[in-house]
């Protein structure tokens, strides 16, 4: 695909039905990660239009949306993940644009994955069943579900619209209407999303987007509004903990997925092949900006030295640049001031005590865009903050174990648990460690292989609640029993 194929959009707030720009004619300019340029400008909402959106998106509860039957609302649903495939190459230009990453990801993961969303949750609406229960001869109780109201959904950078349409989808399809607030540096896919679900013949005001910033702007005028009921969250842990602190006011019900520091645990029985190409996944991709990517790597002592010649053979071949060409494996960092953050990191990891294997720095001939070579830290101990915390960037570090208890202790010796990665050939040790690990999802022999219809989130500071089939419903509907006296 040719970069200059679709044009990037300017980004207007979309609320109750029309594209309007911010009440005091604010605006941003959004950066091309990749070129440093200026893309467009994006309006800055804040209160005054959180307020707007909030108002039209409370009025629209009471109109055609909540009055419309299943079989309608499917149809809507999914004609939201059709057209989301029918503009799938301009949706994916626009996302690799707004975050830094190569376009085939952009292509072939998180465009497609964003029409499922629709798709799958459009679908299970008609698999939701209530619970009936009689007592003896006296009463009939059953319950009945009902949208919870108006749901504000805030949106990270990593995975723009998959995430978004990941919370939208199910959000409408329990009945309920919205506010997005999407991530101030990647507002692009957002913005045609809101276009899309219009077009797609859902109401005015059941969808609603406002761009801005999250502290003392729009994203706290969200969180802090009183006819909002809930409030969908991904990003960071801090972010999070003020989020609670502020919904916590007037009784928000929360969904929370959080940072993670994942384990990858590699036992000297597994296919090593195999690891090592599944490990280059879970080590760079998306520039290593994924939430799930397994960032501590863990190897049996024994397999340790083979391992870590392979992987960083294999990761050295990883080509860094240029997000629309079709060999680029590695993308763009997400802005300067995360660049700046991430390279901080790999600073302090030789300060302390740590070796640089691979990477570390920005590639020869790159001089413009915020691009970082895949880095391979060994050296490290456990208590090490470059072990400990988040860096969300193309860094990783390995480390040997000797024994499952010594692994496990160290593996749990953490504040987040969102997920981890198991490699063996041993079907009891397989079931034995992941058992024992203290996160949200454990992948066995695999990585980032989902089923929509199971539980995920995270553990500790990873998160609170669980995303995904009836788990979501669970989230965005109230149940109500109704008792009657035989």
């Amino acid at each position: 695909m040719e970069p200059t194929q679709f044009k990037p959009v300017d980004c207007l707030h979309f609320i109750n039905g029309q594209f309007v720009s911010s009440l005091d004619g604010k605006t941003f300019d959004n950066i091309n990660p990749s070129t440093e340029q200026v893309l467009g400008t994006v309006a800055e909402g804040g209160a005054a239009e959180i307020h707007l959106a909030v108002k039209a998106a409370k009025k629209a509860l009471k109109g055609p949306w909540m009055k419309m039957g299943a079989n309608e609302r499917v149809a809507i649903l999914r004609k939201v993940g059709d057209l989301i495939l029918a503009r799938q190459d301009q949706l994916a230009a626009l996302e690799s644009m707004d975050t830094g990453k190569p376009i085939w990801l952009s292509g072939s993961i998180d465009i497609p994955r964003s029409a499922y969303n629709f798709h799958f949750f459009s679908d299970y609406i008609r698999t939701i069943t209530t619970e009936t229960t009689q007592m003896d001869n006296i009463a009939l109780n059953y319950a009945v579900r009902s949208p919870l109201g108006v749901i504000g959904l805030i949106n990270p950078w990593n995975l723009p619209l998959l995430l978004l349409t990941w919370k939208l989808a199910p959000a409408l399809a329990a009945g309920n209407t919205v506010v997005m607030k999407p991530a101030e540096l990647t507002p692009m896919t957002a913005t045609v999303l809101a276009e899309i679900c219009r077009d797609a013949g859902i109401p005015d005001g059941v969808v609603n987007l406002v761009h801005g910033f999250g502290p003392n702007s729009a994203g706290a005028a969200l969180v802090e509004h009183p006819d909002v009921n809930a409030i969908s969250f991904t990003g960071e842990t801090s972010t999070g903990k003020v989020i609670m602190a502020s919904a916590s006011k007037t009784l928000k019900r929360l969904s929370y997925e959080l940072g993670g520091k994942n384990p990858n645990i590699i036992f000297a029985d597994s296919n090593m092949d195999e690891v090592i190409e599944t490990t280059l996944k879970s080590s760079f991709i998306n520039q290593g900006e994924v939430c799930l990517c397994g960032s501590r790597i863990y190897v049996e002592r024994s397999a340790y030295q083979g391992f870590l010649d392979k992987f960083v053979a294999k990761s050295r071949e990883l080509v860094v640049g240029d997000p629309f060409e079709p060999t680029t494996k590695v993308g763009a960092l997400i802005s300067e001031e995360h660049y700046e953050r991430v390279m901080g990191y790999i600073e302090l990891a030789v300060e302390e005590g740590g070796t640089i294997l691979l990477g570390g720095k920005r590639p020869e001939g790159l001089d413009k865009g915020y691009y970082l070579e895949p880095t391979i830290i060994t050296g490290l101990n456990r208590d090490c903050r470059v072990v400990q915390e988040e860096i969300f960037g193309p860094v990783v570090t390995v480390i040997p174990f000797d024994s499952e208890d010594d692994l496990l202790d160290q593996v749990n010796d953490t504040q987040y648990g969102l997920s981890a990665t198991v490699w063996t050939n041993d079907l009891r040790r397989a079931h034995r460690v992941a058992g024992q690990i203290e996160a949200g999802i454990v992948w066995v022999n695999t990585w980032f292989l989902r089923d929509l219809r199971t539980p995920f989130g995270g553990v500790k500071q990873s998160g609170i609640g669980r995303e995904g089939g009836l788990h979501s419903f669970e989230f965005y509907s109230e149940l109500k029993n109704i008792c009657i006296k035989l």
